[in-house]
């Protein structure tokens, strides 16, 4: 079901034509090394800036809302860079077991100091955790950043370690002038689509959880 639990955050600022003037070879390399540069450097990498400043704390809220979470309950967010969703879930609800994975160490090494032994370097592609571990699964604006088929592998990851229940936040567009935006401002997606691009990967994988698209 699509699910709309990022309509609080903040509008991204995007300057597109200056990211496709400043789009590369190099910088597109250097910004899938998901290191300082893409989070900390230049806005040409990457965020620019990648801080704290409490703007998941509503997500956090809605996610807890509409998932029904309570003490006790596990859920793991898949791609969590620095951890603010983690920290902001676990604080959010006292007693929820809110853990993170994301293959960039440099999040990792620079993330929220609350959240340092809640926060795991792992792959998408294979979860190091049992079948129905988690309550809830999350990933947003993460497994795009994978190919096709390790999209896929990531989808059925998902869907063991859930008990049934996960949302997932992927870079999509509905016409040809959200293509055209979403083309020339991505440095590290692999795969984008439209919605029924998507929705053949979901079948392929299996993927009946939930989703949302981030439309540039």
């Amino acid at each position: 079901m699509r699910v709309d639990l990022l309509r609080s955050l903040p509008q991204a600022r995007r300057d597109i034509e200056a990211r496709l003037a400043n789009k590369t070879p190099e910088i597109i390399a250097k910004a899938r090394e998901f290191g300082a540069e893409y989070f900390d450097g230049p806005r040409q990498y990457g965020y620019g800036g990648y801080k704290y400043d409490g703007r998941w704390i509503p997500v956090a809220k809605e996610i807890i809302k509409h998932y029904g979470l309570h003490p006790g309950m596990k859920v793991l967010d898949i791609g969590c860079a620095k951890g603010f969703l983690v920290k902001d879930l676990s604080n959010c609800l006292p007693g929820l077991e809110a853990i993170g994975i994301d293959v960039s160490e440099y999040a990792l090494n620079n993330c929220e100091t609350e959240v340092y032994d809640k926060l795991y370097l792992g792959d998408a592609r294979e979860l190091c955790f049992s079948d129905r571990y988690f309550d809830l699964v999350l990933s947003i604006n993460t497994l795009h950043n994978l190919s096709r088929a390790d999209l896929i592998k990531a989808l059925k990851e998902i869907s063991r370690v859930s008990k049934g229940r996960s949302f997932i936040q992927i870079d999509a567009y509905e016409n040809e002038k959200q293509k055209a935006a979403c083309e020339a401002w991505i440095l590290t997606a692999k795969f984008h689509g439209y919605p029924e691009d998507w929705y053949k990967v979901f079948e392929e994988a299996g993927y009946t959880g939930d989703y949302d698209w981030t439309i540039v």
